[in-house]
């Protein structure tokens, strides 16, 4: 069975690992308060499951998912990802997260900035627009014509290669935004943030395409 690294044990990290194991995966789960902080959680989602430090999930994890927000100062364990593709679960929000000068002048991508701090990791945008609860209850099967679709990006074809085999494991289309500099297009503020509610293929691949940049001089 494949051995899934989560850092993050909030809410979408937590579903995220619900669904994993749903899907046949293991999952070695980390949070920043260390692993004795997670017993109930671990004990919630069953023996497929096992909490870690941060480091040691990314150690075990065959491809690992950050899904905490990013800070302009690394907080992710470089060694331990290196090799490996990344699953970044986060969206940039000033409310929360401050102004970043280099993402608010257009100069990276949050996305683009997490690849920056991850030099020798695969970072692929995932779960970016899916509330936390919806990660195990809207999916569906693939010949539905209502399927949710959920947007990806990274520099590297086999990560997005990863990320839409686990959207489909999952329930969920996947529409490429690749590279990572073009992961603007999905970022809170544009059309197909606007409507995560529910976008199938063909309606997220048009709001990708009706994006606008914004740039905070």
């Amino acid at each position: 069975m494949t051995n899934i690294g989560i850092i993050g044990a909030g809410e979408i990290g937590s579903q995220i690992a619900r669904a994993a194991i749903r899907a046949g995966y293991k999952v070695v789960v980390a949070n920043s308060r260390g692993p004795e902080t997670l017993r109930a959680l671990v004990a919630d989602l069953g023996p497929s499951a096992r909490a870690a430090t941060a480091a040691d999930a990314g150690a075990a994890g065959e491809f690992v998912v950050i899904a905490v927000p990013l800070k302009l100062v690394n907080d992710m364990p470089v060694e331990e990802l290196a090799g490996k593709i990344v699953l970044d679960t986060n969206n940039y929000m000033i409310w929360r997260d401050g102004h970043y000068p280099t993402i608010d002048s257009g100069q990276q991508t949050v996305l683009e900035l997490r690849q920056q701090q991850l030099p020798a990791s695969k970072v692929v945008q995932a779960f970016t627009h899916i509330q936390a609860p919806r990660i195990t209850t809207a999916g569906s099967p693939a010949h539905d014509p209502r399927r949710l679709a959920l947007p990806t990006s990274s520099n590297y074809p086999e990560a997005v290669e990863l990320v839409t085999r686990l959207f489909d494991q999952f329930g969920f289309d996947t529409v490429d935004n690749s590279p990572l500099s073009e992961s603007w297009r999905t970022a809170p503020g544009q059309p197909a943030w606007r409507a995560l509610q529910h976008q199938t293929r063909e309606e997220l691949a048009a709001n990708i395409e009706r994006a606008q940049r914004i740039v905070l001089a």
